[in-house]
């Protein structure tokens, strides 16, 4: 198999575009800095996206007859600002777009939509309906199925052009079948160490030690864990643009707040009462991108989590779902439904 992006790679390719002059700057300002704000204009899917009738079992058959390493589900809206991201940056690069189309379909789907669907399990449900089941809460997901229709990675949320290569090639390779993403990408890496201090501070942070258990002794707020790492320009975007906003530094304050270096030996006991690394915990969690944000409620369960690039309309969203305890009663993307009429 010819390859495309192998983990050492990337870190060098990315490391020659920071490189090369205006590179960093749509590096930063597109995958990072935009306004997250519903677009005014109408998404339109690439003309390489799949016309399909939605019968997934189908289309995976015909993408493995034609070669293929399996099949993408996209799922999006026509107004989401991370989705026209992901179609402008990452669909607008031709060697993303080339590798895509060697090696899946990728077929779309509306979460408001009200198109049958007939998933890979054979059940049929509307487009939204199918959303819900997959626990899409984040536009764009997408879920990609092997050649024998098992799900081999989720990515929920948009991820900028360096992560998304490393997942494409993680599935295209088989390295899903081996390893988790976390371990593909850190591999890639070769996990450079930072010290702590690198992190980036807030008032509302708690100081350590980190005794998060509320198994025993409920809290009266819910929680939220910041999973970070040194030398991290997507938790400087973050702490010097969202966390800058005085709505989103309000509605934080209203949370108990902690902050860990996700690849640290830090010492935690978690939410549920085990004794733990922030690196291990991170682990178990399945956490590959920094930032991550992490939200637990009063007895210690997880709530929600962001774990792709946030900006204020999405974080603020977050926030107020929580805050208003509307998750003692739905979903999420239950919430975001009931609120869209």
């Amino acid at each position: 198999m010819t390859r495309f992006f192998a983990p050492v790679a990337a870190i060098l390719f990315a490391c020659l575009l920071l490189a090369m002059p205006g590179a960093a700057a749509v590096d930063s300002d597109d995958a990072y800095s935009f306004d997250d704000f519903p677009s005014e204009t109408l998404l339109e899917y690439p003309d390489w996206f799949k016309d399909s009738f939605l019968y997934l079992n189908d289309d995976l058959h015909e993408a493995v007859e034609a070669g293929k390493s399996g099949l993408m589900v996209y799922f999006g809206q026509r107004r989401c600002a991370y989705c026209h991201k992901l179609m402008d940056v990452n669909f607008g690069l031709d060697d993303i777009v080339e590798y895509t189309n060697r090696h899946f379909d990728v077929v779309p789907i509306d979460i408001w939509g009200v198109r049958e669907v007939t998933g890979i399990d054979g059940a049929v449900q509307t487009e939204r309906e199918f959303a819900l089941a997959n626990d899409t809460n984040f536009t764009p997901s997408i879920v990609f199925y092997d050649k024998d229709g098992r799900e081999a990675l989720r990515l929920r949320g948009y991820y900028p052009p360096y992560q998304f290569r490393a997942a494409l090639e993680y599935v295209a390779d088989g390295h899903y079948q081996r390893e988790t993403f976390r371990d593909y990408l850190a591999r890639g890496e070769g996990r450079m160490l930072f010290d702590s201090d690198d992190l980036n501070e807030e008032g509302f942070f708690a100081a350590p030690p980190f005794n998060l258990d509320r198994s025993h002794f409920p809290s009266g707020r819910p929680l939220a864990v910041f999973f970070e790492q040194g030398d991290c320009h997507a938790c400087d975007v973050l702490h010097g643009q969202a966390l800058r906003e005085p709505a989103i530094y309000r509605l934080f304050e209203e949370f108990d707040n902690v902050q860990l270096d996700m690849w640290s030996d830090t010492r935690i006991v978690t939410p549920t009462g085990a004794r733990s690394t922030a690196q291990k915990w991170a682990e178990e969690l399945g956490l590959f991108y920094a930032p991550s944000i992490v939200f637990f409620d009063e007895k210690g369960r997880e709530i929600l989590r962001v774990d792709s690039v946030v900006r204020f309309y999405r974080l603020r969203n977050v926030l107020n779902y929580i805050n208003s305890k509307a998750y003692l009663t739905e979903s999420y993307q239950q919430w975001r439904v009931s609120r869209s009429f």
